[in-house]
C-alpha cells in the first residue's frame, strides 16, 4: 500500500527457498518460497496493515500524513534477506555515492523496516541496513548478539533479548532443583548465541548439561536422526530446547516415530507458544517464557473480513485460502476443487484465526505504532505535521528516525508501554507458560507465573498458580546425575564426569555434615563426636568410675568389708589385750598397724567418683600416707622381733635402744619424710582433673592428672622401700625359735605386699579409662587384705579357737606346739 511514508515489513512466511542446479549457461533464476506456509507468520504480517490502516484513521498521530507499506517473505532464507535489504536500501539513484552524508543522489526506498522473525536473517539484514542507518525494529528476533551497537547500529526489538531469557531459564531450572539437563538448539544465530547464554547462566547456577546438540532444519536427516538418538538414550529427565519453530518442528516429528522416555521440556519463547506444536502430546508439561499475552482491539474482524475477491488481489493470501479449505481460486491445479464461495474463514481453527494467545503479534502491534511515533517526532511540532518538510529531509529520514526512535516512550492504545534502552532492547518482562490439559483433553497454554527484569535481583522470579508437570503430574520431576547426599556425607566427583555426578561418601570418623549435598565434612570439637547418622556433633560421654557402677560397688564392697574386719581385729585384740599373744610384740603397734589397715581399705574409697581438685589430690596423698603409716608399723614389729632374740643372749641389751619409745619414734619419723615427699608434691605440681581425649575417641576419660610424676613415683618409691627393708628383715628373722615367730607371717605378707604392687606398675600404665583407678584400687585391697590376713588372722585364730595355746610358756617354746 502506498503513502507518504511507506514502512518495510520482512516476514517469514514460508521455511524454504526454491534450489535448482546453476548450470552457467543462462542467468540464475528469482529465488522463489517453498514449503509449507506458517500461519503465523501471515498473522503478524496481517497485524502490520492493521497497524498501519489504524494510525491513518488516527488524528492525533501524524494528522494528514498517511502510511503505507511494503511487506516481504524472506522464506526464512538469509539470501531473500539480503535481497530485500537492498531493496529497501536502494534509493532512486541505482548506485550509492556515500553512506555516511545525506545526499540528494541517493534516498532509500524506506525510512525504516519491521521484522524479521528470526535472529539469522535479522542479523543479515541488520548488517545491510546498519550501512545506511536505516532503523530496523524486529519483533521477534531475540539474539543476545544483535544488541551490540557496535556492528548493529541501526537494529532496534520490541521483544527482549536472549540474554534475559537465557538467565530467566537457568534460574527457573535451578529453582525446581533440576541440576542434571539434556541441551538441544538451532544451528543457527538465535540458538547458538541463544544458548551459549544459558549455558554460561546454568554454570554459573551449578547446572550440569548431559548433551548439547545442535541441528538445522536443512541438514541432512542422518544429523537430526542422531540427535533424537542422543535424547532417547539420555539420563536427563529434562531437556532444554532452544529451537526455532522450523528445528522443533523435525524435531518432534522425528521423535515420534520412536518416543523417548518422558521428558520435562524447557521451551524458549520461539515454539512454546506456537499453537500448532500442540498437537504433541509429549510435550505435554512443557514450560518456558514468552513476552505477556495482550489483546489488540478490532484485529480478529479485521482478521476474518476476508473475502475470496480480495484474497486473490495478494499472492500470499490466495495460498493461505487454498491451504485452509483445501481449494483452488485460480482453477489451475490438477485434482483439486474449485473454491466455490461457501468457504468460511470464521469456521477455520488455526493459528492465523486464534487470537486468543497474542504475544508477538503485539510485538508486532508495538514496533508499527514506534515508527509511526518517531516520523510524528521528526515531520510535527506541536500544531501540525507539514508535508513539505518530507521533501527536503527524505535523503536523511532514516537517520533522523533513528535518532528518535531512541527516545520514543509512549504507551500503546492497549495499554503497553514503548521504549527502548541504549541497546535498542526493551524492558524484559516474560510469563511462565505451562502445557496443560484442559477439561476437554487438549492441550493449552497456561499462564503459571512472571518474570521482570527491571526488579531487585532475586525477585525477578514469581509463581501466579500451580503447574501441570509432564505425564499431567502435580509433583516436580526430579533431574539429577546423582540423588543428593543426605547429611552425614559428603559429594565426592566421579573421575571424568561433571561435577553434577558425585559419589556419596560416609564422613570420616570424627567428622560430621549437617546438610544435604555437602562439599566437605566438619571436623567436631575435641569435646565432641558425631552421632550415628553423622549430621550432628554430641558431647562426648565422660567416663569415670562412678559410685553407681557395677565394678565400683565391687571394690566399695571389699573395702568396706577389709575395714569392718580390720575394727573385728581390733575389738577382739582390744577385749583379749592382756592376753600374752597380744602382749608379745608390742600391742600399742598391732592397735597402729590395724587402725593404719583400716584407713588403707578406706582410703581406696576416694579413688571412686567423679574427679575434682581436691579429691585428686586427697587420694594419692591419704594412700601414700596411709600405706607408709601400715609399713612403719609392720616394719617396728620385724625389728622388735630382731631385737627381742638379739636381747636373750648373754650381755645383750638391745631392747633399751629399741623399746616402745623408739618404736612410736620411728614410726613418726617415717611416716613424717612420707608427709614431706607429699608436701613437696602438693606445692610443686599437684595433682588435677583431667580431661583425656587422646586415649579414646568416642569418650572423654576424666582422671587425675599426676601433676608431678616424679612426685607420684618418688611416693611409691619411698612405701617400696620400706617394704623391701620389712621383707628382708623378717626373712633374717624367720627361722628363730619360737612356737608363734610373727617374722614368718611378716615375711609372707610382705611377699604378698611386693608382688602387688611390683605387678602393680606395669598393670597401671596399660590399663585404660576408668580401670586405671581400679586396678590402683585393686592393689590397695590387695595388699592390705594381704598384710591383714598374714599378720592377724595366725593370732585371732589362736585366741578364738585354740585358748590354750595363749599362754606365755606355749609362745616362749616351752610347751609343744601343734600344727595349726
Amino acid at each position: 500500500m502506498n503513502g507518504d511514508f511507506v514502512v518495510g515489513g520482512v516476514f517469514s512466511v514460508h521455511s524454504y527457498t526454491k534450489s535448482e542446479q546453476n548450470t552457467y549457461t543462462r542467468l540464475p533464476p528469482q529465488p522463489q518460497c517453498s514449503g509449507s506456509m506458517d500461519f503465523r507468520e501471515l498473522l503478524h504480517a496481517r497485524v502490520m496493515e492493521f497497524t498501519v490502516q489504524e494510525i491513518n484513521n488516527r488524528t492525533d498521530l501524524l494528522p494528514g500524513i498517511t502510511l503505507g507499506y511494503q511487506i516481504y517473505d524472506t522464506c526464512a532464507a538469509v539470501p531473500m534477506a539480503i535481497k530485500i535489504a537492498l531493496q529497501f536500501a536502494n534509493g532512486i539513484e541505482p548506485y550509492i555515492i556515500d553512506t555516511n552524508v545525506c545526499s540528494k543522489n541517493t534516498a532509500a526506498a524506506v525510512p525504516a523496516v519491521i521484522g524479521d522473525s528470526d535472529s539469522t536473517p535479522s542479523i543479515s539484514m541488520a548488517r545491510i541496513l546498519g550501512l545506511f542507518r536505516i532503523p530496523q525494529i524486529s519483533h521477534f528476533a531475540t539474539c543476545a548478539c544483535l544488541s551490540d551497537k557496535s556492528q548493529y547500529p541501526a537494529f532496534l526489538r520490541t521483544v527482549p533479548s536472549d540474554h534475559h531469557q537465557a538467565a530467566a531459564l537457568a534460574r527457573m531450572v535451578k529453582y525446581f532443583g533440576w541440576t542434571w539437563i539434556g541441551a538441544v538448539r538451532s544451528d543457527s544465530d538465535y540458538g547458538n548465541n541463544g544458548m551459549a547464554s544459558f549455558l554460561k547462566a546454568a554454570q554459573e547456577e551449578g547446572i550440569c548439561v548431559e548433551y548439547s546438540e545442535a541441528f538445522h532444519r536443512t541438514q541432512p536427516r542422518s544429523k537430526l536422526e542422531r540427535v533424537a538418538n542422543v535424547i532417547r538414550s539420555s539420563t536427563a529427565r529434562v531437556i532444554v530446547a532452544f529451537l526455532a519453530s522450523g528445528e522443533m518442528q523435525v524435531l518432534l516429528e522425528e521423535l515420534v516415530k520412536n518416543p523417548p522416555p518422558p521428558l520435562q521440556w524447557i521451551g524458549s519463547e520461539t515454539w512454546i507458544i506456537n499453537a500448532k506444536f500442540l498437537r504433541f502430546n509429549m510435550c505435554t508439561g512443557a514450560i518456558g517464557f514468552s513476552v505477556p499475552r495482550s489483546v489488540i482491539p478490532g484485529l480478529r474482524e479485521f482478521l476474518l473480513d476476508l473475502s475470496p475477491a480480495q484474497v486473490l488481489k495478494s499472492p500470499l493470501l490466495t495460498e493461505f485460502w487454498e491451504r485452509s479449505f483445501s481449494c483452488s481460486l485460480t482453477g489451475f491445479s490438477e485434482g483439486v476443487r474449485i473454491c466455490d464461495g461457501s468457504e468460511d474463514i470464521r469456521a477455520l481453527q488455526n493459528t492465523y484465526t486464534d487470537t486468543s494467545q497474542l504475544r508477538i503479534t503485539n510485538m508486532v502491534y508495538k514496533a508499527t505504532y514506534a515508527i509511526a511515533h518517531a516520523i510524528h517526532g521528526v515531520i510535527c511540532n506541536e500544531k501540525q505535521c507539514d508535508k513539505s518538510v518530507q521533501l527536503w529531509i527524505s535523503y536523511c529520514l532514516p537517520l533522523q528516525i533513528l535518532h528518535q526512535l531512541k527516545r520514543v516512550n509512549f504507551t500503546t492504545t492497549n495499554g503497553y508501554q514503548v521504549t527502548f534502552d541504549t541497546n535498542g532492547d526493551p524492558v524484559a518482562i516474560y510469563e511462565l507458560i505451562n502445557w496443560q490439559v484442559q477439561k476437554g483433553g487438549a492441550l493449552d497454554f497456561v499462564t503459571v507465573g512472571h518474570y521482570d527484569s527491571s526488579k531487585p535481583k532475586g525477585q525477578e522470579f514469581s509463581m501466579s498458580r500451580s503447574i501441570s508437570w509432564v505425564g499431567g503430574q502435580t509433583k516436580v520431576p526430579v533431574s539429577v546425575c546423582s540423588e543428593s547426599c543426605p547429611p552425614g556425607t559428603r559429594k565426592a566427583v566421579q573421575k571424568g564426569r561433571p561435577f553434577c555426578c558425585y559419589d556419596c561418601i560416609p564422613c570420616a570418623e570424627g567428622e560430621i555434615s549437617n546438610r544435604t549435598d555437602a562439599l566437605n565434612c566438619i571436623q567436631c570439637p575435641p569435646e565432641f563426636w558425631p552421632n550415628a547418622k553423622r549430621d550432628s556433633c554430641l558431647p562426648k560421654p565422660v567416663e569415670f568410675l562412678s559410685w553407681d557402677d557395677t565394678l565400683s560397688i565391687i571394690l566399695i564392697s571389699f573395702s568396706v568389708a577389709g575395714a569392718f574386719i580390720a575394727l573385728c581385729v581390733a575389738a577382739v585384740f582390744y577385749r583379749h589385750r592382756t592376753s600374752p599373744i597380744v602382749r608379745a610384740n608390742n600391742s600399742e603397734l598391732s592397735f597402729l598397724l590395724l587402725f593404719s589397715l583400716a584407713l588403707c581399705f578406706l582410703c581406696s574409697l576416694t579413688f571412686i567418683g567423679q574427679p575434682s581438685e581436691w579429691s585428686c589430690m586427697l587420694r594419692h596423698i591419704a594412700f601414700g600416707i596411709t600405706f607408709v603409716l601400715c609399713i612403719s608399723c609392720v616394719l617396728g614389729k620385724t625389728i622388735v622381733v630382731l631385737m627381742a632374740f638379739r636381747a636373750t643372749l648373754p650381755g645383750s641389751n638391745v631392747m633399751k635402744w629399741f623399746g616402745p619409745p623408739q618404736q612410736r619414734l620411728s614410726v613418726v619419723v617415717f611416716t613424717l619424710i612420707q608427709m614431706i615427699i607429699c608436701v613437696l608434691w602438693l606445692t610443686i605440681s599437684p595433682p588435677f582433673p583431667f580431661k583425656n581425649l587422646k586415649h579414646y575417641k568416642q569418650r572423654i576419660i576424666l582422671e587425675c592428672e599426676l601433676g608431678s610424676a616424679i612426685g607420684f613415683w618418688a611416693v611409691l618409691a619411698y612405701i617400696g622401700l620400706l617394704a623391701l627393708l620389712c621383707f628382708v628383715l623378717a626373712f633374717l628373722a624367720r627361722k628363730l625359735p619360737d612356737n608363734f615367730n610373727e617374722a614368718k607371717f611378716i615375711t609372707f605378707s610382705m611377699l604378698i605386699f611386693c608382688a602387688v604392687w611390683i605387678t602393680f606398675i606395669p598393670t597401671y600404665v596399660s590399663s585404660p579409662g576408668k580401670f586405671t583407678v581400679a586396678v590402683e584400687i585393686f592393689a590397695i585391697l590387695a595388699s592390705s587384705f594381704g598384710l591383714i590376713i598374714c599378720i592377724f588372722a595366725p593370732k585371732c585364730f589362736i585366741i578364738m579357737f585354740r585358748p590354750e595355746q595363749n599362754t606365755k610358756k606355749h609362745l616362749m617354746g616351752k610347751v609343744p606346739s601343734k600344727s595349726l
